[in-house]
């Protein structure tokens, strides 16, 4: 026998074992025994654990994941925009006015602050920072806003501010993390995810959740902030450019037309179902849905991401540049997103983490051009998507992953050459806008040096949880099944935040 002969033999032997292992009861049992076992146990927790709210029905067509559906109860959004600036702005420059901390300036930090605490970064004894900007109140609601934030301080009548945030994370990937998918490790599907898996969305020709992101860098968590976790793959955040194709290899090849494309996928898809003929694997029917969503996208996507054709006004208002990836280009893109029906928007805005070791990173030098670069286009989005009889139906959420001390960082024990401040989990500030929240109002209050939250407290689970009922979910009842078990976006955390709520 050759050794040709004695390899085909083998090959021959391997796909035989592939058949049996894919076919047979001792294949079966062998490999669901773990999945049998859960099963059962989750049998037996239901059956112990008492009274149970019943959890929302999906109803998951894995050949359509993304057409619209009814949430259980009516809510006051149908759309999200979340604005989230990656690296922590500080509250103490922005939006939490401290003039008592201002006395403190310069003074060593009393022991009973550092007692007992961790910091990323600060050991010995800093010294105390006071707020590097000057605040005034602006609007009929007396809202104190920097002077970091000319623009925004016309519209704060419009929104709701969150002053005692806590969190329990203070490294930029966990804290991310939580914020997004309600857990500080990987794995979890991000809030997008669960928002388009329960709702769908309304433009089939456009993805359900999308991803801008500027600043030069990813968040520091990576791509999984926006993936789908143990979710449907299709429910992950696709992400766009502001520069360039919205969508990177979204043109055909030269010499590809677009009836060889489609014929192409055709043969692809055909594929695909006899796939699903045989294994009977939804993710085979999302797959399929996937390349035909992306074969119409070619379409649309290059036409809902330009922004050239906007009128000039337009662009003044926002502080748009055509052509250049930017906070302000991508901001005005959420705002043609979700008017053409795409349910959640995602902006990630790199740079604001304010440690002060550096000029860029400096409070009082480089990260002013951060306050700068979101000043305008974020006021721009609330008075646009006002004008144009969006902003009832749209959630507006800015944030970070947590706040900064007011103390100024001494990183190993030296004090850093220019004016920054540590990571902080006790306190900080974000605001929601628009899709049935309060207008003017402000939960929540810091002590008198913003060091902790003394009312009001919240966390990422509340916001959450407040984010899903304004788009009509309990989300105490909004589950998905996995290892044996229902999961939730808030895990076993979260409260709406009613007193934001109009």
């Amino acid at each position: 026998m050759t050794k040709k002969d004695l390899i085909d033999q083998r090959l021959v032997k391997e796909a035989e074992q592939m058949v049996m292992h894919t076919h047979t009861r001792r294949h079966f049992l062998k490999e669901s025994a773990m999945g049998l076992g859960a099963l059962a146990m989750g049998s037996l927790l239901g059956s112990c654990g008492g009274k149970r709210k019943a959890a929302h029905s999906i109803a998951f067509d894995p050949a359509h994941p993304l057409l619209p559906k009814a949430p259980p109860f009516v809510g006051k959004a149908k759309s999200v925009i979340f604005l989230h600036m990656a690296g922590a702005p500080s509250q103490f420059e922005l939006f939490d006015y401290k003039p008592e901390l201002a006395k403190m300036d310069g003074q060593d930090c009393p022991p009973s602050f550092l007692e007992g605490k961790q910091f990323a970064f600060i050991t010995g004894v800093p010294k105390m920072l006071g707020p590097q900007a000057a605040f005034a109140r602006h609007g009929q609601s007396g809202a104190w806003v920097s002077e970091h934030l000319p623009h925004f301080s016309t519209v704060v009548d419009e929104v709701a501010f969150l002053k005692a945030v806590t969190t329990d994370q203070f490294n930029h990937a966990p804290a991310q993390l939580l914020v997004h998918t309600g857990g500080p490790r990987l794995g979890r599907p991000s809030i997008g995810s669960w928002v388009t898996y329960g709702l769908g969305t309304e433009n089939q020709n456009l993805p359900g959740f999308v991803v801008l992101t500027s600043g030069g860098s990813f968040p520091d968590a990576g791509k999984s902030v926006w993936g789908s976790g143990f979710l449907p793959s299709v429910y992950q955040g696709v992400q766009c450019r502001s520069e360039g194709d919205p969508v990177l290899f979204i043109k055909d090849p030269d010499g590809m037309s677009r009836d060889l494309r489609k014929a192409s996928i055709e043969a692809v898809n055909k594929a695909n179902m006899q796939e699903y003929k045989e294994y009977n694997d939804p993710e085979i029917l999302s797959r399929i849905s996937q390349y035909e969503m992306a074969y119409r996208m070619q379409i649309t996507a290059p036409e809902v991401m330009n922004i050239n054709d906007e009128p000039q006004y337009i662009h003044e208002m926002y502080g748009t540049k055509p052509g250049r990836a930017c906070f302000a280009n991508n901001v005005l893109l959420a705002r043609k997103l979700v008017e053409k029906g795409v349910r959640f928007v995602q902006l990630f805005d790199w740079g604001w983490d304010a440690h002060g070791d550096n000029a860029s990173n400096a409070l009082n030098i480089g990260i002013i051009n951060k306050y700068r670069s979101v000043d305008k286009p974020v006021t721009a989005l609330l008075l646009d998507l006002k004008q144009r009889g969006l902003l009832d139906e749209t959630l507006v959420v800015w944030a970070g992953e947590f706040g900064r001390t007011p103390m100024m960082e001494n990183r190993n024990g030296v004090q850093n050459p220019f004016k920054g401040r540590d990571h902080h989990t006790e306190a900080f500030t974000i605001w929601m806008a628009g899709g049935g929240i309060k207008k003017g109002a402000t939960h929540g209050e810091t002590d008198e040096i913003g060091y902790s939250a003394v009312s009001g407290k919240v966390d990422a689970f509340d916001i959450q949880a407040t984010i899903l009922n304004q788009l009509g979910f309990d989300h105490e009842q909004f589950t998905y099944p996995y290892q044996g078990r229902p999961f939730r976006l808030t895990d076993v955390g979260g409260k709406v935040i009613q007193e934001i709520i109009a």
